[in-house]
């Protein structure tokens, strides 16, 4: 399915690039060099206010919560457009693409009502505390322990890589509440401040330097149990939706890193044995093969998107678009570094996440956010395909005896 082609979405297209025309090069490229990552934190934030002030911020949030209450189409049209520009948006992404939504779903309407515009205006950043140094892919091996003590609960445990954690203001966790049942009957969905007392973050540094990841420690820490977002016992349930949301998040259609535009653009300018790379059959291919991927998941992309904008939660077909799209942008993202040459091992902060193929190939953190390419290739056989399960000697076994 493709966006309709109608007047009213035509549009809200020339609108959408006339404003971003006339504001966004103050907020990208040129403008993000040589800043701090402070600074360009910051330079992100009056981004995003502008954009709330404006109708873009959170283009299908309710408009009661700061959103504009538009449909997805006009979000899929707007951020085609915004990622023409490299413009500091990496941190009020999951902010608004996973916590906030869920926390809108779940949350009592007087917080609701008090957390979701900051968030929208950049004010507030969220994070979500899902891995664990023990549970990866398997979510449900968590092990952060809650407590339930009079009108609340006492966390205590670690969590892993956490994006933005050390920028948090909010944050939604899981956590086992229940040891002595089957270990995804067990978990409860929480959201909580981020500096409660108790809270401990410490970043993790990375091969390309990125600031983003941590890890945090939860040492008897209360959240109330009005902060808790479904039943108890219900946590695993809520955090699938959430990775439902996040598969598509994730690989929407500004997808992550390096375009393919881009690339065909690197091998337009870079030649080979004296002619341009484009020439190059082996490059050819590449880009025959990714524009057929793409192709296929925009198709699953839009069939989904137009599911949720008839209020159903997406499934696990999101699965197949993560994990080709994932491998995609890491094959493309080595054959761009072999045409760079020494250019391909260099990384500038603040270098544009639409071109810096090296960051892009040495980095491939989308084949793991979300769901690992292993736990993918599973969900799709299981719940899609309909083949028999793996076999899990721990299945029906309560927590503490697995």
């Amino acid at each position: 399915m493709n966006i309709p082609d109608n007047q009213q979405l035509q549009e809200y297209r020339a609108r959408a690039v006339a404003w971003l025309a006339e504001h966004a090069s103050r907020y990208s490229g040129a403008a993000r060099q040589g800043l701090s990552f402070e600074e360009d934190v910051a330079l992100g934030r009056k981004w995003q206010a502008l954009k709330a002030e404006h109708g873009y911020a959170a283009i299908t949030l309710p408009k009661e919560y700061g959103g504009a209450g538009c449909s997805e189409l006009e979000k899929i049209i707007f951020c085609e457009e915004e990622m023409r520009y490299d413009l500091p948006l990496a941190y009020f992404g999951i902010s608004l693409g996973n916590p906030v939504p869920i926390m809108l779903r779940y949350a009592p309407e007087e917080y609701r009502r008090r957390l979701a515009p900051p968030a929208i205006r950049g004010e507030q950043i969220w994070c979500q505390l899902f891995s664990e140094p023990s549970a990866g892919s398997d979510l449900a091996a968590l092990r952060l322990k809650a407590e339930r003590k009079e009108d609340g609960w006492v966390l205590n445990g670690q969590k892993v890589w956490t994006s933005w954690a050390q920028l948090a203001d909010w944050g939604v966790v899981v956590a086992r509440t229940d040891p002595t049942v089957p270990k995804h009957a067990g978990l409860t969905y929480f959201f909580l401040d981020m500096k409660s007392p108790g809270i401990t973050v410490r970043p993790i540094r990375r091969l390309v330097n990125d600031p983003d990841l941590n890890e945090v420690f939860f040492d008897n820490v209360f959240v109330p149990d009005v902060q808790r977002l479904g039943g108890v016992g219900e946590g695993f349930k809520v955090a699938v939706e959430t990775l439902m949301i996040e598969r598509y998040a994730v690989t929407d259609e500004s997808g992550y890193g390096p375009t393919l535009e881009a690339f065909i653009d690197l091998a337009r300018n870079t030649r080979i044995n004296g002619v341009p790379a484009l020439q190059d059959g082996e490059v050819r291919a590449a880009i025959a093969q990714a524009f057929i991927e793409r192709q296929g998941l925009r198709s699953i992309h839009r069939r989904a998107i137009t599911a949720m904008a008839a209020g159903k939660m997406p499934g696990p077909e999101g699965a197949i678009r993560k994990l080709l799209l994932g491998r995609t942008r890491q094959r493309l993202g080595a054959l761009a570094v072999d045409l760079l040459g020494a250019d391909g091992v260099r990384m500038d902060e603040h270098a544009s996440s639409l071109r810096d193929f090296t960051r892009s190939y040495m980095d491939p953190i989308l084949r793991i956010a979300g769901g690992t390419d292993e736990v993918l290739v599973n969900t799709l056989a299981e719940r899609i395909l309909g083949l028999p399960q793996d076999y899990r000697p721990d299945k029906g076994l309560p927590f503490n005896q697995s």
